[in-house]
């Protein structure tokens, strides 16, 4: 990574960021790491890196192109960020290259074979030429560039095939001609009859277009063919206009449509392309060197390859499978929660409680109302079945669904149509905030006709398959005074113009916007008030960034008090961890593994009475000021304690633990005692307590 900049207070986040995409690189270096995992890094990586350069490097482009009047957190200079992005990314592209070619020899020393359209044998030129006509053909599209007046516009998400053509006598007579790979129809990969019956023969579907070339090209006559993969990756921010007259859905839909049109802020090329056709496709997208042409090999949109095809391995996924919580294995959900607080970790326990939670609640004739939050769903949502079920068993069921989750808008706007049409009462969000709080409410009348509230809240996505791989923590509880706070956030949420007293009523709960940056300003200070009177002080966090300006300088502040700092941060981390002045070095880790470190817990020392909360947000001024999030303090000793055990063991972690020191150098923590991974030894305590727990049969 290059240096941060010595004048700054705290790391540019963007820079920050791309020290994190270099740690999910670290898992596809590693060797100790299963072959398709590190497959499945590489495409996590490369995802990631369009996601950055369709938001944050587009962003940066903005500031350049309205400069003053872009009023930008943290970046004075975004000039100067964009230079040092570019030298970090062509520094982590030359990585990635190095690392695929590695992995290459790894497949075929696994007898697994990528073939490209020249090296395929009689049988696969057969095989090629059938699947071509019979399956992809009605997708291809060939585009003669050159004759048509308005370049198209090309997808943000595609890869496209760059043709040159001529013939052998006239060679000086070239053809451009442009084809989108339709990956997203046809998958990107097709398995080949093989000659070996042990051997695997897999061909990327843009090579089974280069080799129908000439039959795509038939009716011009031409005998050779050139042909090269690029893609373009654009702004994806959405626009949406002040036109109050106009729907939120409408805006969406308008800005969805307007994001496909977005600016250019990277060219991706393999460097072997004809520099012809480089040249004219640079000056019809009006690309200029700025507009970060990114030269590369011949593959590109590795994010497909997270789908590599699994049953090519001869080794089996070694994944663990999710377990029941124990006390959730005999009983009804609802009816367990009503006597006490539990505690789900995702992904370790299962998620089925969730979604039987509000099955339950659909049929329970005592259950009135069912209230959730949504942000971004699966694909088949379970969650949106058992609420559809509810509203046809005559319960009023309220969703908050978040329309503009980024890259999920489509979605997300499919799913409040459906709920709509079932009868259930759906609202969009709030105008200029994001509604990313993870909570739900259900209302049950009692036997004396009084009603009781139990639900949950979650530091995750209600998403019962990124619950497999996003570590998360969800609170499930009947508490009246964690429901009471709940049901005023749906209460502001019910009536956002008029009900922010609602918020400023929560008497546990610390919600945002605004109030959790001030209360965790407060409880900083009572650390740092202790640490001046020699009285043990410490600060517990975990998160998935941390970037907040004020936040970073009051831990500064901290760590000169004496406030012994752990912190636990796996993606932007803005904090220079090594000063002079502080009283107690920082520890300051990313632990980058098999699942994705997702759960937010905070804990304060606070003269003994530890507070402990898990929360869904970050500390990024996105969190804090312009989202409706949720912070809960978690009461219970028993639940404290599991929560505090499995921090204690991130922070023991001496094998996917990765030092954030100032110069974010990303190195192991290696440590001479035995080796501890934090997932396989969090899997093995809550196995251990579930054991426990079943034998006992309660705690």
């Amino acid at each position: 990574m290059s240096h941060p900049h010595p004048k700054r207070k705290t790391i540019a986040r963007d820079i920050s960021w791309l020290a994190f995409n270099a740690r999910v690189l670290q898992e596809a270096a590693d060797l100790s790491v299963p072959l398709r995992e590190r497959i499945r890094f590489l495409g996590i990586f490369s995802n990631n890196m369009d996601e950055f350069f369709r938001v944050r490097v587009a962003t940066l482009r903005r500031m350049i192109q309205f400069g003053n009047k872009a009023k930008m957190h943290l970046e004075n200079n975004p000039q100067q960020i964009i230079d040092e992005i570019q030298m970090n990314v062509l520094n982590q592209q030359g990585e990635f290259n190095r690392i695929w070619e590695e992995v290459l020899k790894e497949l075929n020393q696994q007898k697994i074979f990528l073939k490209t359209e020249k090296e395929l044998n009689s049988e696969q030129k057969e095989f090629v030429r059938n699947y071509f006509e019979e399956e992809v053909s009605s997708d291809v599209i060939p585009l003669m560039i050159e004759s048509i007046p308005e370049f198209p516009a090309l997808r943000d998400k595609s890869i496209y095939l760059g043709v040159v053509m001529w013939k052998k006598e006239s060679a000086l007579k070239r053809k451009y001609a442009l084809i989108e790979v339709p990956s997203r129809m046809q998958g990107r990969f097709k398995i080949l009859p093989s000659p070996k019956p042990d051997e695997t023969h897999i061909i990327l579907l843009e090579d089974v277009i280069r080799f129908n070339l000439p039959d795509i090209f038939s009716y011009f006559g031409y005998d050779q063919y050139q042909s090269h993969i690029f893609k373009v990756t654009r702004d994806a921010e959405i626009d949406i206009d002040e036109d109050v007259s106009t729907s939120m859905i409408q805006k969406l839909e308008k800005g969805i449509k307007n994001r496909r049109k977005g600016q250019p802020v990277r060219f991706v090329y393999d460097r072997e392309m004809d520099p012809g056709l480089l040249e004219y496709l640079v000056r019809r997208l009006n690309l200029t060197k700025r507009d970060n042409l990114i030269p590369g090999g011949r593959i590109h949109n590795f994010r497909h390859f997270m789908d590599f095809p699994e049953h090519v391995f001869k080794e089996k996924r070694n994944r663990k499978k999710p377990f029941d919580h124990p006390l959730l294995t005999e009983r009804r959900v609802s009816d367990v929660i009503m006597e006490r607080d539990i505690l789900l970790h995702f992904p370790y326990h299962s998620f089925l409680p969730l979604i039987d939670l509000i099955r339950e609640a659909a049929f329970d004739p005592d259950v009135t109302t069912i209230k959730i939050t949504c942000y971004r769903l699966a694909p088949q949502s379970k969650i949106i079945n058992a609420l559809i079920n509810a509203v046809r068993n005559g319960k009023e069921v309220v969703v908050v669904i978040e329309l503009r989750a980024r890259f999920e808008e489509e979605a997300n706007i499919e799913w409040k149509n459906r709920l709509e049409e079932e009868g259930a009462k759906v609202l969009v969000g709030i105008p200029n905030m994001k509604v990313h709080a993870k909570i739900c409410s259900i209302r049950k009348k009692t036997k004396d006709n009084n009603f009781n509230w139990y639900g949950f809240v979650s530091t995750g996505n209600l998403n019962e398959r990124t619950a497999k791989v996003y570590a998360d923590h969800c609170l499930l509880t009947s508490n009246q005074k964690i429901m009471g706070d709940v049901n005023r956030i749906f209460n502001y949420l019910e009536q956002p113009k008029t009900g922010a007293a609602f918020m400023r009523d929560c008497k546990f709960i610390i919600p945002s916007p605004s109030i959790v940056k001030k209360e965790m300003l407060r409880l900083i200070d009572e650390e740092i008030k202790a640490a001046r009177k020699r009285k043990p002080a410490a600060i517990t966090l975990k998160m998935n960034s941390l970037s907040d300006e004020d936040l970073i300088q009051k831990l500064y502040e901290a760590a000169r008090a004496g406030v012994q700092l752990k912190l636990i941060i796996r993606g932007i981390y803005c904090m220079y961890s090594d000063q002079k002045k502080f009283e107690i070095p920082v520890r300051a880790i990313s632990i980058v593994d098999e699942y994705l470190e997702h759960a937010r817990v905070w804990v304060f020392h606070n003269r003994g009475k530890e507070k402990v909360y898990i929360s869904s947000a970050d500390w990024m001024l996105r969190n804090l000021e312009h989202r409706v999030e949720v912070t809960c303090p978690v009461w219970n000793d028993e639940l404290k304690m599991e929560l505090k055990d499995i921090l204690n063991i991130q922070l023991q972690d001496n094998v996917k633990a990765r030092w954030l020191d100032n110069q974010l150098n990303n190195e192991y923590v290696t440590t001479t005692r035995k080796k501890i991974r934090s997932q396989v030894e969090t899997y093995n305590y809550l196995y251990k307590k579930t054991q426990a727990l079943s034998e006992t049969g309660s705690h």
